[in-house]
């Protein structure tokens, strides 16, 4: 139950799995709520495959199935191919929770399309579906062609398939300390490889002292180095920026960095709720405590000139976070970067027009595609490119150029872009 009802929340509500899960898994023993988050987010990770099974299986369009229907189809499909569950418990416990969330009338249906799914193993249905679609390998390998396409575009041949695969495997935790609040020692779990302000730990972060305390937080390694990368590099003394600064992750850190080298940050977020994420994220600050706004960073709050260093975290496609957001391969379209692409040219000029004459802007992004990254920073004017890797030397096979690009198979973080600017003029 706790399955489908974050199930539903993601295709009826455009619910995010990890937020949506964690309501609806709350109270259950660790164990059910292990098997939950996995029946989640593995069925998240094949909506694809799963949907052209449910309709070669059922021999009828998914269109001419109740929404709600084919999220259970979608739930017992995960379960009859990829757990250890047998099939007659598979389908017996989805036709049951189809009688008691839908109605009766449909359990016949679900009971049919579901034997018939069980009448072959994953290998028998990626034959079939060979027969039967022309994309079944994009499907096969969980993932929309025009993904797959980026991915390509950017990486070796022989590294495609590892690729794909990482964002198919669900990531350990990392957790990051605040700096000057914590220590690293206080997370447990095994120090993260290249940041010195994290660990790799399994388990619920919550019950950890600092994390409860606010001193601690969730954050992917990539996260991480993309904000060391910022202090680390030179820039002239004054205030720092995190222009884009929700849910707070960055900014948590960058605040710690910047108290250390004696400024102060700003972190300004446009929706309201979410600036009330992150004034949660550096409550834990003393004073003088980071100051957090609301506000457009089209339309700046603040004069031009006005920062030593600043964060454009951009609003992207995240197709660099796959294995966290398992549901976003499906929900996000090619056509989404017609309405995010302008808008990021448009954010770095902005941050560009804030940082201080030889300041330094870092443009970061949670994904690899070049229309979202290379090609935004190669249309900025009044910057010179630094080479974003010298910041960060200590990790192989990183350089993109000029820019930093971790991936999940080569560094176990999120596929995250970073190039960093120094002001001109």
């Amino acid at each position: 139950m706790a399955a489908y009802r974050t199930l539903r929340a993601i295709t009826a509500d455009d619910a995010y799995a990890n937020l949506a899960l964690a309501e609806q898994t709350a109270g259950l023993s660790s164990r059910d709520a292990a098997f939950a988050t996995e029946l989640v987010a593995g069925t998240c990770r094949a909506f694809g495959l799963y949907d052209a099974i449910i309709a070669s299986a059922g021999g009828r369009p998914l269109r001419s199935l109740q929404p709600a229907v084919v999220d259970l189809l979608r739930l017992g499909t995960h379960q009859l191919l990829e757990l250890r569950v047998p099939s007659h418990a598979a389908v017996a416990a989805t036709v049951e929770l189809a009688r008691e969330v839908v109605s009766q009338r449909v359990t016949g249906v679900v009971n049919a399309i579901l034997r018939k799914v069980a009448a072959l193993d994953a290998d028998g249905w990626a034959a079939r579906l060979r027969t039967e679609n022309a994309d079944a390998e994009a499907l096969l390998a969980r993932h929309p062609q025009w993904i797959i396409d980026a991915y390509a575009d950017l990486l070796p041949a022989e590294e495609l398939p590892a690729a794909l695969a990482a964002n198919n495997e669900p990531p350990v935790p990392h957790l990051v300390i605040r700096p000057g609040l914590a220590e690293v020692t206080e997370l447990g779990g095994r120090p993260l490889r290249w940041s010195p302000f994290g660990v790799e730990a399994s388990g619920n972060p919550a019950e950890l002292p600092a994390v409860a305390e606010g001193r601690a937080g969730v954050q992917d390694e990539g996260s991480q180095l993309v904000a060391w990368a910022l202090a680390r590099v030179e820039a002239p003394r004054g205030a720092w920026l995190d222009l884009c600064a929700g849910p707070g992750g960055k900014a948590a850190l960058l605040a710690g960095l910047a108290r250390d080298k004696g400024e102060r940050l700003l972190a300004s977020e446009l929706q309201p709720h979410r600036a009330a994420l992150v004034a949660r994220a550096l409550a834990s600050y003393p004073e003088p405590t980071p100051l957090v706004i609301a506000a457009d960073g089209t339309r700046p709050a603040w004069p031009e000139n006005s920062f030593a260093r600043v964060l454009l975290d951009a609003p992207c496609t995240g197709l660099g976070a796959l294995r966290r957001r398992p549901e976003a391969r499906w929900r996000r379209k090619p056509a989404d970067l017609d309405t995010l692409v302008p808008l990021q040219h448009e954010l770095l000029a902005s941050a560009i027009r804030a940082a201080a004459p030889g300041g330094v802007i870092a443009y970061a992004t949670c994904s690899p595609h070049r229309r979202e990254t290379s090609e935004i920073v190669e249309a900025a004017s009044g910057v010179e490119v630094l080479d974003a890797s010298a910041a960060l030397p200590d990790i192989p096979d990183a350089a993109r150029g000029p820019y930093l690009q971790l991936w999940p198979h080569r560094h176990g973080t999120d596929a995250m872009f970073l190039a960093l600017l120094r002001k001109t003029r």
